[in-house]
């Protein structure tokens, strides 16, 4: 295992459980100080834990990113706590119950662009107006390949929101580089994650509609995507600007 993040500073957002704990725990195993947030206290000390029992250091911080004062004050949390902020993903989502357009309830929709794409917005918004004064950063947030690469029927609420995050990205990314902010996004397409799983669905059923629906055979792993966000995070990646790394077992191939 190599240490690419020793001594850096990274704040994962929806770190307490599925692709968050994942990332948070991928960076920590290579050097990071890790500060995971989000609304539920007990996923988030629980994903703390797991990193300490390996010899890691972080620390939960309950904020809800859909709140200026909240996301406000989880950087200056972050920063006080270590001394930085040299990372940061940003990957709280939600989904509502599927509905044609026409039959979006208001309040679903509502719920869905304010948490997937102005908490994204809102997170950007203070942890790039700290790296740009503070020697710049990188920026990885978690699209989907629901939006701008796939659209589904009953799904437009959801894709909306996670197109408007790719686009929002990119839009970032050119705004901000200058500043030595370096922002990307990674799109999964399904992961093996409670959100991928139907109402009801067995694990052998949701296996076998994975290996009819992915052309890889299975869903992914959140392994799978936090490996894919620590490359984009990552100096190796430091000419990566504005790219969105969809990864989905070919389903938008």
């Amino acid at each position: 295992m190599t240490a690419r993040f020793t001594g850096r500073t990274v704040l994962v957002t929806g770190g307490g459980t599925g692709i968050g704990r994942a990332v948070a725990l991928a960076f920590a195993r290579e050097g990071a100080r890790v500060v995971v947030a989000g609304r539920r206290e007990e996923p988030l000390k629980e994903t703390v834990v797991l990193i300490e029992a390996e010899g890691g250091q972080a620390t939960a911080a309950t904020a809800d990113v859909t709140r200026p004062e909240d996301v406000r004050a989880l950087v200056a949390l972050t920063v006080e706590t270590y001394g930085g902020l040299d990372v940061a993903v940003n990957n709280v989502g939600t989904a509502v119950p599927p509905a044609k357009v026409a039959d979006i309830a208001e309040d679903d929709w509502h719920t869905v662009l304010s948490v997937n794409l102005t908490g994204t917005w809102l997170s950007m918004k203070h942890e790039i107006d700290h790296m740009r004064t503070h020697g710049g950063g990188a920026i990885v947030n978690i699209a989907s390949n629901l939006g701008a690469h796939l659209r589904k029927e009953g799904l437009g609420a959801y894709a909306t929101s996670k197109a408007a995050v790719s686009a929002l990205t990119r839009s970032a990314a050119r705004d901000h580089i200058a500043d030595g902010v370096r922002i990307n996004a990674v799109s999964p397409g399904p992961v093996d994650t409670p959100m991928s799983t139907r109402p009801g669905e067995s694990p052998a059923d949701k296996a076998e509609r994975m290996r009819r629906d992915v052309p890889a055979g299975r869903a992914g792993s959140p392994e799978e995507v936090a490996a894919a966000v620590l490359h984009l995070a990552s100096d190796e990646a430091a000419y990566t600007v504005g790219t969105e790394l969809v990864l989905d077992g070919g389903v938008t191939a």
